[in-house]
């Protein structure tokens, strides 16, 4: 473009094109079709608005240039690679010098990926370019990368499958040094269409009309554009600057040279005449050229060492910027159509072709947002949904809670019937209830596509593309936005620790090569699930991945990620080894440097561009610093997962019978990583307890077999009080964050079993029984129990507490009592014995009222606590090296929640526990436990809190 119109775009004209758009014809119709789209393509990110284009640098000063620094020193001020040993207490020199090696390594591969990109937010915007994107100048853009290929053409329904139709270009303009391909796809003009008149022609795609469809004139546009940005006598210097020197030649040494040799000796000399026409420009002169002193001080002047005037210079900077013809002359959705047939449909199947060394291979993009998995040949699908048919988000991310209450769940089998279920039937059915029992996220296991159904999802496909079995993209990002507006989190079960093994569908051997995503040889498969392991030290594969996780949370608006079996990355045997502790087996030669140095970059990223994302690691070996600061040394994520409550739970159900259980083996097991309590994940069972070949934990304790029960009434009591006994010591004595696996809430029956050879493909077993919460049963008092423990949490903040106290454990009978914050939680698992005077230490002294007993009969107990026993006064007697005791009823089988009445504690928030008190005594009232209150207890409450909201609250009785 003229330079008069905006001098910081980097648009290169022959001199013969370097014409003045005042001189009757536009340099734009010289440029050739081929040359304006090099132009236009040349650079990956487009920049179509003024705001975006990049300013002039400002002046130099010519100075010595100061050496090039590493670009993590800037963000990485105060990094102390082993900063969080000392305050775990770790004192290993090995794994320090390990910790500082690693650091090191990540400075090298932090500095190598900056060499590529910007920043990690530019590392992370693969998806804004790579895949399939219409472009605004009527055309279809697509990039991958194949750096094991020789030539790449798309072929689909478009093109009739045909391989050479649409390919790229050879050499640069087809594709660069670190194998990016890059394909046009032009629109095709339709019958009696002339072509467009400038090549920087745009649409809006969205809109039926924009700026360019009011018959907007080129020439007078630009001819606008310069008289509102230049002042007069500015523009035409600066738009003809041969101009400019030949004319200030003219005036300074008169006409150009002697018209014969007569004249030669007539002419004073230049120095003569420049001082001549000096003398006369000093009264002012109106011809508007600039006032430039020639100083000739031996140095041969070009393009190279011009100095530019620091006024003028400063006088453009202060301009506002021109407006942007492009965008002035953008024409309408309308427009396109009436003009163009689109080179690719919305709806389309198409795949990539590649010509390799050992032949040609047809594969699914790997950036592909919609894909068809299934059948001989699968198709990615280019997805460009009409205006009236792209979701319009309505609700704003919910404000992240202190606690997370997660609900684990799988679109597929979350329906009542034996099949698949989709993303609408989850948003209509499931996200209802999820909010009235209680959850603040729900966790989706198998959202991303993958062939293989009965993999639950974790052999992915296509990592980029929504599972086409339960919907639609649009469909999924319904699914999220209703569960924003209900006040729900979406969390993804992400897996970047490997990926299907797939040819046809998936990324392996995807350009021939067996090293393009993944390790080459053994080092790329994982040693028993026959997945690809991919390869993190390579800058491609890091951006394929940051990107991947950055497009779940701007596409769709997810609030967070479990990173899925972190062992099977962290090390080269997959976690298949016996961990004992002993530091020596997390810094030996199994671990893998590289996948550790990619953890901390997505979770540096993730938390710098989107800062309320959550980030939660699976890691079966506890490895140390999951959760700590990337700056101190540690991985960053805000959440782990503790494997070994639920693998406890399991091997007590399924081997030693609950009489014969040690409370002491227990408690041990359940306040383990106590350090690591505030970021710990707990669950009595997830997913993996009933997938396939295992049982849930209500199979296990009812002994189902089949249809009806086994047994008599005892065994379904039996189960229930254990199955509620289970769930609430596992949820209160430890952790900030609770997990639940859908249907486990109300003890889901049967295992999960997905259609497979194995049971001739049937669904029967991959679905929920929601029907078993409308009959009155154990399964409709089990919801009412989890319900009632989420409100617990919810109002009384137990996941929000400090460390628990636990200060009475006894296997003999049975009991375990323990203090957390201002709550008594105290349970007797004892098959037969129930005490009615059991003694238990307490520090503070006063009365404690029970604000939740899991006997009730409301959760399918007995209800023996009498309405006199849920209040209890301490004694002076010592217990459990505590100063008082409580004499307190505790029936077998069952738990008892407590809080001291009117003490002085403080909750989280810094309140007094009036106001505690207050919530517990409506909580009362919600979960329906019977209370006598009795004219001490009214008193006491009246003398602790104001006596206006004592009295709303006993009305509200």
């Amino acid at each position: 473009m003229s330079s008069s119109l905006l001098p910081s775009t980097h648009l290169l004209l022959s001199s013969k094109d370097r014409i003045s758009p005042f001189s009757g014809q536009s340099p734009l119709k010289n440029l050739g079709s081929s040359s304006a789209r090099a132009l236009s393509t040349r650079q990956w990110k487009w920049r179509c608005h003024s705001s975006d284009q990049e300013q002039p640098p400002k002046q130099k000063q010519q100075r010595k240039k100061p050496p090039r620094r590493s670009p993590t020193k800037k963000s990485e001020p105060n990094a102390d690679p082993v900063g969080f040993l000392s305050k775990k207490g770790i004192s290993d020199r090995a794994f320090a010098q390990f910790l500082r090696e690693r650091h090191k390594a990540y400075k090298d591969r932090k500095f190598e990926l900056f060499s590529r990109f910007i920043d990690l937010k530019e590392a992370s915007a693969g998806y804004e370019i790579l895949g399939m994107h219409r472009h605004r100048e009527h055309r279809v853009d697509y990039m991958e990368w194949a750096p094991g290929a020789r030539y790449c053409a798309l072929l689909g329904d478009f093109n009739d499958w045909s391989p050479t139709e649409n390919s790229a270009r050879e050499g640069h303009l087809g594709h660069d040094d670190f194998g990016y391909w890059f394909i046009i796809l032009e629109d095709k003009l339709r019958d009696g269409e002339e072509p467009e008149e400038y090549y920087f022609q745009e649409y809006n795609y969205v809109d039926d009309y924009d700026k360019g469809d009011n018959g907007i004139n080129a020439e007078e546009l630009l001819k606008k554009i310069n008289d509102e940005y230049w002042e007069p006598g500015e523009i035409w210097p600066l738009n003809s600057r041969l101009e400019l020197a030949a004319k200030l030649y003219e005036q300074m040494f008169g006409p150009n040279g002697p018209q014969s040799e007569e004249e030669l000796g007539e002419i004073p000399d230049a120095e003569t005449r420049y001082k001549e026409w000096k003398e006369t420009q000093k009264n002012g002169s109106d011809n508007n050229l600039p006032n430039y002193e020639v100083i000739d001080d031996g140095r041969k002047f070009d393009i190279c060492s011009v100095i530019s005037d620091p006024v003028t210079q400063e006088k453009f900077r202060a301009k506002k910027p021109p407006l942007a013809y492009w965008i002035e002359m953008r024409k309408g959705r309308k427009a396109w159509l009436k003009k163009y047939m689109p080179a690719i449909s919305h709806g389309s199947r198409y795949r990539v072709y590649f010509n390799t060394p050992d032949g040609a291979l047809e594969r699914v993009p790997a950036w592909a947002t919609y894909v068809l998995p299934d059948g001989n040949k699968p198709y990615a699908v280019y997805w460009e949904p009409p205006p009236e048919d792209i979701y319009k988000w309505k609700n704003k991310h919910p404000e992240v809670p202190k606690s997370l209450r997660i609900y684990e769940c799988h679109v597929g089998i979350s329906g009542s019937e034996p099949k698949i279920s989709s993303f609408k039937e989850f948003t209509s059915k499931v996200l209802p209830h999820v909010k009235n029992a209680g959850y603040n996220v729900i966790q989706l296991i198998g959202v991303i596509e993958h062939k293989d159904y009965s993999s639950v999802g974790y052999k992915v496909t296509n990592f980029f593309a929504v599972s086409s079995r339960f919907g639609t993209p649009e469909d999924f990002k319904c699914l999220v936005d209703e569960a924003h507006g209900l006040g729900i989190l979406v969390f993804l079960d992400i897996v970047h620790s490997y990926a299907s093994a797939d040819e046809l569908v998936g990324l392996s051997l995807f350009d021939g090569s067996n090293d393009c995503f993944f390790h080459t040889g053994k080092r790329g498969h994982h040693k028993y699930w026959g997945t690809r392991l991919f390869k993190y030290g390579d800058v491609d594969v890091l951006h394929f991945l940051l990107s991947n996780l950055k497009w779940w949370v701007t596409e769709y608006q997810v609030d967070g990620f479990q990173f899925h079996s972190l062992s099977s990355m962290m090390y080269t045997h997959n976690g298949f080894a016996t961990f004992t502790g002993e530091m020596e087996e997390y810094c030996n030669q199994y671990v893998d440097k590289d996948a550790l140095i990619y953890l901390i970059l997505a979770n540096e990223m993730l938390h710098e561009l989107h800062p309320n994302i959550i980030t939660i690691a699976e890691d079966a070996s506890f490895y140390p610093g999951l959760c700590e600061s990337t700056t101190q040394g540690g991985l960053g994520f805000d959440y782990c997962v503790n494997f070994s409550v639920s693998e406890m739970w399991l091997w007590l159900l399924e081997n030693v019978p609950d009489q014969n259980w040690s409370m002491n083996k227990i408690v041990s097991v359940l306040v383990s990583n106590q350090q690591s309590s505030n970021n710990m994940l707990l669950y009595a069972e997830n997913h993996n307890q009933s997938i396939s070949g295992g049982r849930s934990f209500s199979e296990i304790l009812f002994n189902r077999a089949s249809e009806q029960l086994i047994g008599s009434d005892d065994i379904v009591f039996k189960g229930s009080s254990l199955h509620k006994m289970i769930k609430l010591i596992t949820f209160t004595i430890s952790g900030r964050a609770y997990l639940n696996f859908m249907g486990n809430e109300f003890g889901h029956p049967y295992k999960v079993e997905f259609p497979m050879t194995s049971n001739n493909y049937s669904y029967t077993y991959a679905n929920r029984r929601w029907d078993l919460l409308t009959e009155k049963g154990v399964h409709s008092d089990l919801f009412n129990f989890d319900k009632d423990m989420m409100r617990l949490d919810e109002n009384e903040q137990i996941l929000l507490r400090g460390l628990s106290n636990v200060h009475h454990v006894n296997d003999s009978s049975m009991v375990i009592s323990y203090i957390r914050g201002p709550l008594l939680f105290m349970f007797n698992f004892h098959p037969e014995t129930s005490y009615q005077a059991y003694r238990i230490g307490v520090e503070e002294a006063g009365e404690y009222q029970i604000i939740f007993n899991t006997d009730e009969i409301s959760y399918g107990g007995q209800g023996e606590l009498k309405s006199d026993q849920y209040l209890r006064r301490t004694s002076t007697k010592r217990s459990d090296g505590c100063r008082n005791s409580l004499e307190v009823a505790l029936p077998c089988r069952s738990a008892q929640v407590g809080i001291q009445i009117g003490a002085n504690f403080e909750n989280v928030n810094g309140a007094a526990t009036c106001n505690s008190l207050i919530i517990n005594l409506g909580l009362l009232m919600e979960i329906g436990m019977r209370l006598t209150i009795l004219g001490a207890f009214k008193d006491c409450i009246s003398s602790a809190c104001n006596g206006a909201a004592v009295m709303l609250v006993f009305e509200g009785f």
